[in-house]
């Protein structure tokens, strides 16, 4: 199973939230509450939809990388990043 970056919008507040995974939808289930396991800082803000993703990355430290980059963001900014290299 290949990793993903996403980024998490609340539609309840201006927050986002920056991630990475390997099963996208059991994540977000866990971030709105519907599974265990969720981060403590999605509990305010519910509830979370994505709004963007990037990826699939075959390593782990390639979307952790990547997952730096776009926390380094804030804002709308997270939302509209284009990676500068190819295959990231």
């Amino acid at each position: 199973m290949l990793w993903t970056v996403y980024v998490l919008v609340s539609n309840s507040s201006s927050r986002s939230y920056v991630g990475i995974t390997k099963d996208l939808d059991r994540r977000l289930q866990q971030h709105n509450g519907e599974l265990p396991g969720g981060a403590r800082t999605t509990t305010h803000g519910r509830p979370w939809k994505i709004g963007v993703r990037y990826g699939p990355f075959e390593e782990r430290g390639e979307a952790q990388r990547v997952e730096y980059e776009v926390k380094k963001r804030r804002g709308a900014d997270r939302l509209v990043w284009v990676p500068a290299a190819p295959g990231i």
